[in-house]
């Protein structure tokens, strides 16, 4: 048997992870999903080759599987698209349940349908303040900047409960880390400092009776359940999770700007854009390549492919989204599409606890864009809008516009 899978195991492709136009979708990672549910792939950073999971249900086992670990990446140099890889250990992100289950149940009730709900008057309420601020500014204008970037990073603020002086800073230090320009120094200095702010914030809170993450973090420090340094791992990494709606905001009115039948169409229907929104999360490709590995632990069978216990494994959720198998004609945007299994905000117990949130904002986005401006268009042809070069998150540097 094991000579039997040894013969069928695929060559491995070099993926090279270019910078691509607006919202296409990587023909590299098109042409693996024709090879086969399972291949083998080189990324430009890191050591060796690496699985590649590439269809909806195969995705869903292998997240939701423990056969398959986050933590023992941490000691290895798996093949990836990160130039600059430093895990911190014990963060979130590379912890296997029972820690990983522990941590993620500290901030649970912050993200649940009833934490969400508790930030949406006030998120509301600030954005109509932004797009009051661009509007009486008057044209052309750069929504990006005006709108897309501080609103997630205010809501964000909002629901972790960082005071309104400290969400310049943590703007800041966000986009420092992100950034593909600067070296790891500087984006570890930010994240240094970053931490240490959240620190401090956290630590200041083990009484509070608060509901935003801040405070449930620090209740659950201050009854022993967890450590201040996971707590702090979490924020930091909630806090630059949250400025992922900036890039998929972007390319969702990229989109509408450039394909005015689907904005009209919203315009038209306001109780369609909720399953729009959906559409739009599952049809964007708001990364380039793939995010962090997991290492199987034993030996398992994909399809007819055996996964050798120790072999780094990649699961695309990009891929998983444009299963023809469970998304007919998954190319084509269709605002009816109905049920609509996408997998945007990962799944199994790594999945984006902030998830809800981030359907809320961009909800929230398109009712008062849409409705406040209906002459909106762009202020530059659709092939001049600068798409972000280097970055692991794909979405507009800017977004000229005028009305």
């Amino acid at each position: 048997m094991r000579e039997a899978f040894s013969r069928a195991m695929p060559p491995v492709r070099e993926w090279p992870v270019v910078d691509l136009p607006g919202s296409e979708f990587d023909p590299v990672l098109t042409e693996l999903m024709r090879e086969g549910p399972v291949t083998r792939v080189s990324l430009p950073d890191g050591e060796g080759w690496a699985w590649l999971v590439t269809r909806h249900d195969d995705v869903r086992m292998v997240t939701d599987d423990p056969r398959f670990g986050r933590e023992a990446v941490m000691d290895r140099q798996v093949t990836r698209s990160a130039p600059h890889f430093v895990p911190a250990r014990g963060a979130v992100g590379f912890l296997d349940p029972p820690d990983h289950t522990r941590l993620r149940r500290s901030v649970a009730a912050a993200f649940t349908a009833r934490g969400v709900e508790r930030v949406r008057e006030r998120s509301r309420g600030m954005l109509d303040e932004l797009v009051d601020a661009m509007t009486e500014a008057g044209p052309p204008a750069d929504l990006t900047e005006a709108v897309l970037s501080p609103f997630p990073v205010a809501v964000m603020g909002e629901l972790m409960g960082v005071p309104a002086a400290g969400r310049h800073a943590l703007h800041t230090w966000t986009r420092l880390i992100l950034s593909p320009s600067h070296d790891a120094e500087v984006g570890e200095r930010a994240k240094g400092e970053m931490s240490d702010y959240f620190a401090d914030l956290v630590g200041l809170r083990s009484d509070s009776t608060g509901e935003d993450v801040a405070s449930l973090l620090g209740v659950a420090v201050g009854r022993d359940e967890i450590t201040l340094e996971e707590a702090v791992g979490l924020a930091v990494l909630l806090q630059i999770g949250g400025e992922a709606v900036t890039n998929n905001s972007g390319q969702m009115f990229h989109l509408l700007l450039t394909r005015p039948e689907l904005a009209e169409r919203l315009r038209s229907e306001p109780a369609l854009r909720p399953r729009a929104v959906d559409e739009l999360l599952r049809w964007i490709p708001h990364r380039n390549a793939v995010g962090l590995s997991r290492i199987a632990l034993e030996d398992v069978d994909v399809k007819d492919v055996r996964i050798r216990a120790g072999d780094a494994v990649y699961v695309s959720y990009l891929a998983a989204n444009r299963d023809p198998a469970v998304f007919p004609d998954p190319d084509s945007i269709d605002f009816d599409r109905s049920p609509n299994p996408h997998v945007s905000f990962g799944f199994g117990p790594h999945h984006c606890p902030a998830g809800m949130l981030a359907r809320l904002e961009s909800e929230l986005l398109v009712d008062a864009v849409l409705d406040r401006l209906p002459g909106l268009k762009l202020a530059v042809p659709p092939e001049d809008v600068p798409f972000k070069k280097g970055a692991l998150i794909r979405g507009p540097e800017s977004l000229p516009v005028t009305w």
